[in-house]
């Protein structure tokens, strides 16, 4: 456990330090404890594993502003846990569901019963990501995702693959970008 923690210690002071996120961004989380844990997805689920991730990821909250939106896993075709104010703002529209561990996941369930007013949507379009254990968030990014190639490449066992999003670029050989 506390390699975990160290690594993704390590992650997040990477985003901390940088500044690809800005404030008031959307940043989803997508993870398998079980690929944490050194398991294969979906099978060995921890909520001690997930207490030690979320614990990281409230601290990007705090220091870089961000909204947090954490994905479930295919049993609620990676539905998004995220603050009800943080759907609306968004104009997503709430779906009934509660994520649990056998549905929704350990880090998605960890998540809803921490978070403040939780609400679960389909889907969002976020400005940023992580990916632990390959759980595969590209559907919920914007448009253009650039993958990061960061320091700390595991989260325990689990490989680690982040991306931000930037705008489209329209318009041609005459255009001008900023």
């Amino acid at each position: 456990m506390k390699q975990i923690e160290t690594d993704i210690e390590k992650t997040i002071d990477e985003w901390v330090s940088g500044s690809l996120l800005k404030e008031g961004d959307l940043f989803v989380i997508g993870c398998s404890t079980s690929e944490v844990a050194g398991a294969h997805i979906g099978t060995k689920g921890s909520e001690d594993i997930a207490a030690i991730l979320y614990k990281a990821f409230d601290r990007l909250k705090k220091e870089k502003g961000v909204h947090l939106a954490f994905q479930c896993c295919e049993h609620l075709n990676r539905a998004i846990v995220l603050e009800r104010k943080v759907a609306k703002e968004n104009g997503q529209d709430e779906v009934s569901v509660v994520p649990h561990r056998s549905a929704g996941g350990s880090m998605a369930t960890y998540a809803y019963s921490h978070m403040e007013d939780p609400v679960v949507v389909e889907h969002i379009k976020a400005d940023a990501g992580i990916d632990i254990g390959e759980t595969l968030i590209g559907m919920q990014l914007k448009h253009v995702a650039v993958p990061l190639r960061h320091k700390q490449r595991y989260v325990g066992h689990a490989r680690m693959n982040a991306a931000v999003t930037r705008p489209k670029l329209i318009g041609g050989m005459r255009a001008k970008y900023l």
